[in-house]
């Protein structure tokens, strides 16, 4: 592809010239912010958030305002400034400046930032009852099975202005976001709970509150009211299977604790000490079953892409340490690959741990073995979900004060959900894309704002490739809700 004619040499002949009042960048924001304000968002916002003192003022505008921006790819206050253009004052009301919003996520405090996790839950419950009814539910056979995903990551920061930063587990200094998703096999992972920690934090603290949290919304969802194993171990409570995932980091007792109380099950990375280990070598020779994988899997610890390995189970009584009444017997299912050297390893942990790796993972799923081996390994999927964060509003934790990051968090998870919604309207086609694709189709397509008998319209270019999916949103938001149509008021 070239330039069909030559670009201008002369300053007197610019190329480019900014002066057309009536165009805007993101036209899907539209659709995007009406669907939120039919799913709750304002409202949510006005009734939950109680903040005081300079800046606090319109607060349910202003964060809607910083939601707009994360939309259309801000990450940094500054960036809110793409906002500001054309004829977005036509098309949305209380466009806000940067600073102005930068000093409104300065005034919150700790009770504000869990005041903004209250809207966030009680958003994501309006999103799913929102898509549901057109049939295109946010979290699409979460009646079947439903996977809920535990894990953190650093966020790197920079300089010594950032309440809260150190070094963490990864040894790079920054500031700790621990996530709690959901997914179905059919839709893509929402985010449930958040929390932003300080980052020389231990992986687990805190984890048990949150996964109880986040299991307490997805009930209210409809999602959550899985097969428990709690105090009526096995009973049903009317849902569809909800398995908790994490890796060993959250492998401790009250994790496990939190998963039963909300009538989850469990599958847990089982950390390596002695008592697994005996576990492990008492199982069988004949008890291995082998299995040979699709794609590659790849191997942490030995640094390598594996395409087959043997899969076997046992059951292992766990946390022995604590009173008998909280020991935890459920299934350990092992997976081992043939160590490229073992000569490398050196002698001294036994035959079976020279000559394989093992990987083990305690759980209560029902799933036969090679289903759940499978599932958790699939618990990497919450990594996309913090790749896509990084990539988006999570790129920068913008502000030097500890709860205004904080709080940012939380309407970044607001953002994701919101984008994930966008997708699960326009079709099959876009459920499974990465948030900055569906930023760049659906939302990041440029307009012209037009009036035409007392009515607003946009102008879209012509030949859009994906104007099916726009239109599907469009068609859902107004059966959703006759009396607003989308583009033909301001927002």
């Amino acid at each position: 592809m070239q330039v069909s004619h030559a670009l201008p040499t002369t300053a007197a002949a610019s190329s480019i010239t900014f002066d057309d009042p009536n165009l805007i960048a993101h036209a899907g924001l539209a659709p995007a912010l009406q669907l939120a304000q039919t799913a709750g968002l304002h409202d949510l916002l006005g009734q939950h958030l109680t903040l005081a003192g300079p800046g606090s003022a319109n607060a349910a505008a202003k964060a809607t305002g910083l939601v707009a921006g994360m939309l259309v790819g801000a990450d940094s206050i500054d960036d809110m400034d793409v906002l500001r253009h054309g004829a977005n004052t036509k098309l949305f009301d209380d466009v806000r400046a940067p600073s102005t919003l930068g000093t409104f996520l300065r005034t919150f405090t700790h009770g504000h930032v869990r005041q903004l996790d209250a809207v966030a839950a009680r958003f994501l419950t309006g999103l799913q009852t929102t898509t549901a009814a057109v049939g295109s539910p946010l979290l699409a056979d979460a009646d079947q099975i439903l996977y809920v995903d535990v894990d953190d990551t650093i966020r790197q920061t920079y300089g010594y202005a950032k309440q809260g930063a150190g070094y963490g587990y990864s040894k790079v200094k920054g500031l700790n976001a621990m996530l709690v998703t959901a997914t179905t096999p059919a839709s893509t992972p929402v985010i449930v709970g958040t929390r932003l920690r300080k980052g020389s934090v231990a992986s687990a603290k805190g984890a048990p509150k949150l996964l109880g949290d986040a299991l307490a919304t997805l009930k209210r969802t409809g999602t959550g009211t899985g097969t428990g194993a709690g105090a009526g171990a096995g009973a049903a409570t009317g849902g569809g299977l909800v398995i908790v995932r994490a890796d060993s980091a959250y492998y401790n007792h009250a994790v496990i604790a939190a998963a039963r109380r909300g009538r989850a099950r469990f599958s847990l990375t089982a950390r390596s000490n002695p008592a697994v280990r005996r576990a492990i070598a008492g199982i069988a020779d004949d008890a291995w079953t082998p299995i040979k994988y699709t794609d590659a899997v790849w191997d942490e610890d030995d640094r390598r892409w594996v395409s087959d390995a043997e899969v076997a189970e046992t059951t292992y009584t766990a946390f022995t340490g604590r009173r008998k009444a909280e020991h935890v017997r459920a299934r350990l299912i092992v997976r081992r690959v043939k160590r490229l050297n073992p000569a490398a390893l050196g002698r001294g942990q036994g035959e079976l741990f020279e000559t394989y790796r093992y990987h083990a993972v305690f759980t209560d799923s029902p799933l036969p073995m090679l289903v759940a081996e499978k599932d958790h390994r699939a618990h990497a999927v919450i990594e996309s979900v913090i790749a896509e964060a990084k990539d988006g509003p999570l790129a920068h934790l913008p502000s030097g004060k500890f709860q205004a990051n904080a709080a940012w968090l939380v309407l970044a998870a607001i953002t994701h959900n919101l984008t994930r919604a966008i997708a699960a309207l326009a079709g099959t086609t876009h459920r499974r894309e990465r948030a900055g694709t569906i930023r760049g189709k659906l939302i990041s397509l440029p307009a012209r704002v037009a009036f035409s008998a007392r009515r607003l319209r946009l102008h879209a270019p012509s030949g859009w490739p994906w104007q099916s999916g726009l239109e599907n949103v469009l068609a859902a938001i107004v059966e959703i809700d006759r009396h607003q149509p989308v583009v033909t008021r301001r927002i």
